[in-house]
């Protein structure tokens, strides 16, 4: 079946990358739910973010992120109810809310970055490995190694032995 958003070049490029988007998040979690972390794939960036700014207003946390800041609320008071951060109100303004990892965030996020980014920085490398040549033929590429190995089992495939990562 011919795939339309292909056919139809740039004017469909912001969906191919959405759907290109959509099932590297999805291979990620398969990692994640194989690893035992009990956290979406989508929240990491947001526990990155903390972890590499340190505590932050949630303003200044969805800027960092380039996300609005409903969608920002919404993960901090999930990944609050988790234990993995906590919330303050600001000593300056009590209407800001400051955000940080909580001991169990950092202990996840460590986890995280000795266990489980690696191995998803190393298999997206892989999958983007020798691409060159015109933006929508590099999508095609892409589009085509993740249809023959998920990026779950090429991030299988980089540590074949990984510990067990803690979960919140």
């Amino acid at each position: 079946m011919e795939d339309i958003l292909r056919s139809l070049g740039f004017v469909c490029l912001g969906s191919r990358l959405k759907r290109i988007g959509e099932q590297l998040q999805a291979d990620t979690q398969r990692v994640l739910d194989r690893l035992d972390v009990r956290i979406q794939s989508s929240q990491y960036p947001l526990l990155a973010a903390l972890d590499r700014l340190g505590p932050l207003p949630v303003g200044e946390l969805a800027q960092s992120l380039g996300v609005a800041q409903p969608g920002v609320t919404r993960a901090v008071s999930l990944l609050t109810d988790l234990g993995l951060v906590e919330v303050m109100q600001s000593n300056d303004d009590q209407r800001r809310r400051i955000v940080s990892l909580s001991a169990n965030g950092q202990r996840l996020v460590d986890t995280a970055k000795r266990d489980v980014w690696p191995r998803i920085e190393d298999a997206v490398a892989q999958l983007c490995a020798d691409l060159s040549g015109p933006l929508l033929g590099q999508l095609a590429a892409i589009e085509d190694r993740l249809a023959a190995t998920p990026l779950h089992r090429r991030a299988e495939k980089a540590k074949a032995v990984a510990p067990k990562a803690v979960a919140p």
